[in-house]
């Protein structure tokens, strides 16, 4: 069986915002446009009237997929703990969230629920009898700077093979194999005032960590998320304070940039740091944990003409070929749905200066069904 191609509809977050596409004219592009993509992912919030969207609602929805073409691949969950005003949502408390979720996946006709990468196993564990019962496969996410070696997919593992489950994996998102910042990305931190040599930094040290050359400590991100990383060094350019885990990287990131960039400002520490927020996961790994992928994040930020090949397009940040020939040597055969996520990188110029989403999204589908062919 070969690997299937969809689109995840938080691609469209912007078009959705100006009212440029609503959830038929998602699911229509996907349907009419992209030719050999047939899958379909949502965010449950954005594209559902959640909780309960309701029977009407629901019988409208297996008629876009009829009538489209399309099939429902894969439902994300997320989990507000903090929703309640006198109290953190404890474990049983998410679990139950959960249980909902599958069940609303169920309505649905959705094969997976993607959970966030930092949701305790416990959780998982605990709402697994229902997924097995409704046959949902629950995925939990592995994002940057996560890497696959790390322990929040071990513990994933180890369930498994406990428990001998066909339904808990993992849903990798291809931003893990990132091995340097964007170029869109750099752009932005270049209006913002970053000056071109610390934006040259960053490149330079992403690739001397992928070679395995860093200039200072370097500790295990797995357990970080990118926007708790982004924080923390920031409060320690601030204050001087942070993670005991992180000082000898945070400390080599300032002296790093010093030496590199004259008189530099915050900006300038906070583009370099992003080097560090790459996870350097393994291809290998990859190959071997395929039969317990429940789908894949075709994440990428920028889509660019590939030069000499008009009409062909690629993520010059995001080693494509080695994570989809990881996913082939392993005999994958789910679903890698397109997921942009460049859209932030222009909102801060005017709407007629933003990317088109719609356009980068067919331009990603012209890549995938190449490297996949």
């Amino acid at each position: 069986m070969a690997i299937k191609r969809g689109v995840s509809l938080y691609s469209y977050q912007q078009a959705q915002f100006f009212k440029d596409l609503d959830l038929e004219g998602m699911l229509r592009e996907v349907g009419e446009h992209l030719d050999g993509a047939d899958g379909i992912e949502i965010v449950d919030e954005m594209s559902l009237r959640y909780p309960d969207p309701g029977e009407e609602f629901v019988r409208e929805w297996f008629g876009w997929m009829e009538r489209y073409g399309t099939r429902p691949v894969a439902m994300d969950v997320g989990m507000d703990v903090l929703q309640f005003r006198d109290h953190v949502m404890s474990i049983e408390e998410c679990a139950d969230r959960l249980r909902h979720d599958l069940r609303l996946a169920k309505r649905f006709g959705f094969a997976n629920v993607r959970v966030l990468s930092v949701v305790p196993i416990d959780v998982l564990t605990s709402a697994l009898p229902l997924a097995e019962e409704l046959d949902i496969r629950l995925g939990k996410e592995i994002h940057q700077p996560m890497p696959l070696e790390g322990k929040q997919v071990t513990e994933i593992l180890d369930v498994v093979e406990r428990t001998g489950t066909r339904h808990l994996g993992i849903v990798p998102d291809l931003g893990i194999f990132q091995f340097r910042p964007s170029e869109v990305q750099l752009e932005w931190f270049g209006r913002r005032g970053a000056r071109e040599s610390a934006r040259q930094a960053s490149v330079e040290l992403a690739g001397q960590l992928r070679r395995g050359e860093a200039p200072f400590g370097f500790v295990d991100m797995s357990f970080s998320t990118a926007g708790n990383l982004r924080g923390d060094f920031r409060r320690f350019l601030t204050t001087g304070e942070c993670d005991p885990a992180f000082t000898e990287t945070f400390h080599g990131l300032r002296k790093y940039t010093d030496e590199l960039v004259e008189n530099a400002q915050e900006i300038d520490y906070v583009v370099v740091a992003e080097a560090i927020m790459l996870s350097d996961t393994k291809a290998d790994t990859l190959r071997e944990l395929a039969g317990h992928v429940t789908h894949v994040h075709g994440k990428f930020n920028n889509m660019s003409p590939v030069p000499g090949r008009p009409g062909q397009f690629q993520e010059a940040s995001i080693d494509y070929e080695a994570a989809i020939g990881a996913l082939k040597a392993g005999g994958f055969d789910g679903y890698i749905n397109t997921e942009y996520e460049g859209q932030r990188y222009f909102q801060d110029r005017g709407r007629e200066d933003l990317m088109s989403e719609v356009d980068q999204v067919r331009r990603h589908q012209e890549m995938l069904g190449r490297l996949l062919a």
